[in-house]
This record gives structure tokens, C-alpha cells and sequence, in this order.
């Protein structure tokens, strides 16, 4: 009896059954949370864009924090505001993924190695009392050493002084690309210029840093390859490739 219990047929149906068990298990225990996760998401995005512009708080609610802050869309390709689009539904990292929506850049101009841009980005903007641009929060991701790197640079009203930096994923080398999580390396962000003569010469530099100087920031030690990552990122988005129109039409008061 127990040799015919424990034939290789018998065996196989049961670790089916249980396979299958947990198979259902675990995608009704998914299905279910997702709504939760949902949340979550959204809620971990609006404190990483308030935590980079330096005016999250942790002792007051996230969503009243929240609605201090304006989504917009914006034309890469124009700097101009894209109405079409509903803003809380649009998703700029699958946006990059569709040829429809995304544009392919050439090697010379892709120096955040993202290879796809999509054609519309977020920006979020917080206002002065008065209704003037008080902070501008803007979208950045490229690839460091091991990973692409998500995160946002905000920036204050006059469209080119860094207010703060800060990533919200990534997978840099712990106590060396991870470093870009440091809170003292993402102080010396805050305060820098971004542009001289209109050109973008913000940018990390190894060996030979002067915190004196308005345009750079100390490289990561021991981490060439995350830093020069960070480096071309914030560039490329800083640019005419990026961001740069939609500054520029703020400055001048066009939108």
C-alpha cells in the first residue's frame, strides 16, 4: 500500500494541487492589496517632491502639505503647458516606453543614457503668497553606475538656484553610490547655480572641489561612475534636451 501511495504520479498531482493553491493564494493576496499599495505609491511620491524641495514636514498630515502643490504638464520640446492631459492620471516613466508617446535620442544628446524621452513631463510648483513661482519641482532620472537613478531637483522661482536634490529609487552600491541618500552630500545641492551665460554649468567635480564655488559639488568618494551619472543626469535635464525650454518661458513670464 504505501509503495503504490508514494508512486511518482501521485506525487507530481499533489505538488500540482499545491502549487496551485499557492499560486491563487498569492495573486488574491496581490489583487487585494494593490489598492493599498496604490496609496502608498502616491503617498511616498508627494513626500520624496516635498522632501526635495526641503519643505516636507513629518509632524503635519502629508495630503494637507500636499495641496500646497501644483501638477502641470509640461511640452518638452516647447516648455510650453500641455492641457490635454489629465495630470493625476499620466504616467511619464510608461509614457518613455511608447513610441507614440516617446521620442529615441541620438547617442551624442542621450549623456543620461535613458535612450527613450518621453514627449510630456511633470513639473510641480509651489506658490508665494503673493501668486509669484516660489519653488519648481522637477522629474530626473538617468543611469549611475548599476542602475537608473529616480528622483527630482527642485529649483527656487528665479528658474536657476537649486533649492534641493533627492532620489526615491535606485540601486547604487550601498556606503558608495548609495551615498546620493546622504542628507550632508545633498546640502551642498542647495544654494548652487545652475546656469551661467545661459548655458548649464552645474556639476560634480572630483578632486579639487571649492565650496566656494556657486556651480559645483563634490563628486562621491569612491563612487566615479554614480557620480558621473548624476552628473550627465542633471545636466541632460537641466538642458535645451530637457527641462531648459519650460524654465526659460517661466522666466520670462511667457506661461
Amino acid at each position: 500500500m504505501l509503495a503504490k501511495n508514494d508512486s511518482v504520479g501521485k506525487t507530481i498531482i499533489v505538488a500540482f494541487i499545491l502549487c496551485l493553491i499557492c499560486s491563487v493564494f498569492v495573486s488574491s493576496a496581490a489583487v487585494f492589496l494593490k489598492p493599498a499599495q496604490s496609496v502608498n505609491e502616491i503617498a511616498n511620491m508627494q513626500m520624496n517632491i516635498l522632501s526635495a524641495a526641503g519643505i516636507y514636514n513629518s509632524k503635519q498630515p502629508l495630503d494637507d502639505q500636499f495641496k500646497k502643490v501644483t501638477t502641470k504638464l509640461v511640452k518638452l520640446s516647447t516648455g510650453e503647458y500641455d492641457f490635454e492631459v489629465d495630470p493625476s492620471s499620466y504616467n511619464q516613466r510608461k509614457a518613455s516606453k511608447d513610441s507614440s508617446k516617446s521620442r529615441v535620442l541620438n547617442k551624442s544628446e542621450d549623456i543620461a543614457s535613458i535612450k527613450r524621452q518621453a514627449n510630456i513631463a511633470k513639473v510641480y510648483l509651489t506658490h508665494n503668497s503673493d501668486g509669484s513661482i516660489e519653488k519648481i519641482i522637477l522629474p530626473i532620472h538617468g543611469y549611475g553606475l548599476w542602475s537608473t537613478l529616480y528622483g527630482f531637483i527642485a529649483i527656487e522661482g528665479d528658474g536657476n538656484t537649486v533649492s534641493g536634490l533627492g532620489f526615491y529609487e535606485h540601486a547604487e552600491t550601498p556606503g558608495l553610490g548609495g551615498e546620493v541618500d546622504n542628507p550632508i552630500w545633498k546640502n551642498q545641492w542647495i544654494g548652487k547655480q545652475i546656469y551661467s551665460e545661459d548655458k548649464v554649468v552645474i556639476r560634480l567635480i572630483k578632486g579639487g572641489y571649492n565650496m566656494d564655488d556657486h556651480h559645483s559639488i563634490d563628486a562621491l568618494s569612491g563612487a566615479s561612475l554614480t557620480s558621473r551619472g548624476v552628473n550627465n543626469m542633471v545636466q541632460f535635464w537641466l538642458s535645451d534636451s530637457g527641462f531648459k525650454p519650460f524654465l526659460d518661458k517661466l522666466k520670462e513670464g511667457k506661461i
